[in-house]
């Protein structure tokens, strides 16, 4: 039997939403079509009309997730320029990793099951990186800062460093810590 609200979603978005759901909970590899249909309420016709298995499943996950960042991303841009949009980017990832339920970067999660750099999973997850990176590299020219590129890549890290500790901090800090590394970073 299914539910009003089930019968009111489109089956693809009921897949999409099962499927971002238990891949960030449990990892891409331990959730079978099985348990996504069954979980999403569709038959496997129905999954296989909508995604070629679950590879096209997973790249559809990753897509939603890239187009959030950006969205977020843009957000935290409108109206700023340069050292301000470097800390409000990096202020919408410390909210990120504050957030009940964080279990770490799905981008990164994905990479770490995804280790043949040739494999689509992994392409998408490094194109999203080189648009961050980017994004990154041009506040911190716009910024003036004398080396956009090495300034853009050490934000980077610090973001990846607070998105993979971010869920294993005690202290709960993780994200206080990375503002104020990004301040030391831009002499704020």
């Amino acid at each position: 039997m299914t539910s009003r609200a089930t019968e009111k979603t489109h089956p693809r978005d009921r897949l999409l939403e099962t499927a971002a759901r238990l891949f960030y909970a449990n990892g891409i590899h331990t959730v079978g079509v099985e348990q996504l249909v069954t979980e999403a309420q569709v038959t496997r016709a129905t999954f296989y009309r909508h995604f070629s298995g679950k590879e096209g499943l997973v790249l559809a996950y990753l897509r939603q997730r890239d187009e959030r960042i950006r969205r977020g991303v843009a957000a935290a841009r409108a109206g700023r320029h340069g050292r301000d949009t470097l800390l409000a980017i990096m202020t919408m990832i410390g909210d990120s990793v504050a957030r009940p339920g964080f279990r770490g970067c799905g981008f990164l999660n994905a990479a770490a099951e995804h280790p043949d750099p040739g494999h689509p999973v992994r392409a998408f997850v490094a194109e999203h990186r080189r648009w961050f990176l980017g994004v990154l590299r041009d506040a911190a020219g716009e910024a003036g800062h004398p080396d956009p590129e090495g300034l853009a890549r050490t934000l980077v890290v610090l973001r990846d460093g607070a998105m993979s500790g971010g869920c294993l901090d005690e202290s709960g800090d993780t994200a206080g810590t990375l503002r104020r590394a990004t301040e030391s970073l831009l002499g704020v």
